[in-house]
């Protein structure tokens, strides 16, 4: 089972549980979790491979690596909590397992919170994507991952997300960083299947007005489906609860408050 932390609030239901991106941990969310402890129970959890959700050569962790198999391990988790619902708010890559954990078990999604949201590859995107599976085994995955992280947040005002992400990308293998990556053959398809579908479930984009390989998409997503919204915050890029996470904390836990 994936390694978590449970904080609960003395009367409250309420649940949030947060889900981190490729290369990251459950400590990216260091900026946010004190607010939200005011307000909610809190669920924090590292993904498979990543933080201390270390992989064992006996477990499960070998598998192969699929959207689908990495979201039924989040659901173990809220199932041995004996969660039934909560609210998920998620960073980058995380907002896809959220769409898809919402896809396959829209009971237990009370709402999404889609920070950094990834829709669509566009032809950047694309390229570096290929890029990374030509150089994956032979380049060291560091190498890559600085590189992508530089594309995606290249200002001066984003340097504070690079680090942070890369220097919990160190704590990967170099093997567990090639499985990760071979996810990227599943993206596409899944990505147009969720533009495409209208799930109807309360979510609230929040994207970096300077995110600019994800955003348009995003803005595109809101006018078409129903409950959705969209924030966004200027001067800010991709990974907007550690560049912007007094604003962050606000507009999510005002957004949470309001659904109650």
């Amino acid at each position: 089972m994936l390694n978590y932390t449970t904080y609960l609030r003395h009367g409250s239901s309420q649940w949030v549980t947060f889900v981190h991106g490729a290369g990251g941990s459950s400590s990216i969310w260091h900026k946010q979790l004190r607010e939200f402890k005011k307000h909610f129970n809190v669920l924090l959890l590292d993904l498979r491979g990543h933080g201390n959700s270390k992989p064992n050569l006996k477990d499960a962790f070998n598998d192969k690596y699929t959207f689908d198999s990495i979201t039924d391990d989040i659901i173990e988790v809220i199932d041995h909590e004996k969660i039934h619902r909560s609210h998920f708010i998620g960073i980058s890559l995380g907002t896809i397992l959220i769409r898809n954990l919402a896809e396959r078990y829209p009971n237990r999604v009370e709402s999404m919170v889609m920070g950094g949201a990834i829709m669509k590859l566009d032809l950047r995107s694309q390229v570096l994507m290929r890029l990374g599976i030509i150089f994956k085994s032979i380049v060291p995955y560091l190498w890559l991952y600085k590189f992508f992280a530089f594309v995606i947040m290249p200002n001066r005002n984003h340097r504070e997300s690079r680090l942070l992400f890369v220097r919990e990308a160190k704590k990967l293998y170099q093997k567990e960083f090639i499985r990760w990556f071979k996810l990227t053959s599943e993206i596409n398809p899944l990505l147009r299947f969720f533009r495409a579908a209208d799930i109807k479930i309360p979510t609230l984009y929040i994207m970096g007005g300077e995110d600019y390989l994800f955003l348009p998409t995003v803005e595109k997503v809101v006018q078409k489906h129903q409950m959705s919204s969209l924030v966004t915050i200027e001067y800010c890029g991709h990974v907007v609860n550690v560049e912007q996470p007094q604003m962050f904390n606000h507009l999510v836990i005002g957004y949470l408050n309001n659904l109650k």
